[in-house]
């Protein structure tokens, strides 16, 4: 298969793709900023928790 066939099937394959509307891609944008900001803050809190009993218990 030659570069230009790969191309012209690929686009093919595209034409048949089921694109989400602009809404839809907004909304799913947020959700995954929103989940995103979410775990970051529960792994961060987490962190700070076990690194003041670290330094508690461990190191003085």
């Amino acid at each position: 298969m030659s570069f230009i066939e790969y191309i012209k099937e690929s686009k093919g394959e595209l034409a048949h793709v089921s694109w989400p509307t602009r809404s839809q891609a907004i909304a799913f944008t947020v959700l995954v900023v929103v989940l995103s900001v979410a775990t970051s803050i529960y792994l961060g809190a987490f962190d700070a928790l076990f690194t003041t009993i670290i330094k508690k218990f461990f190191v003085k």
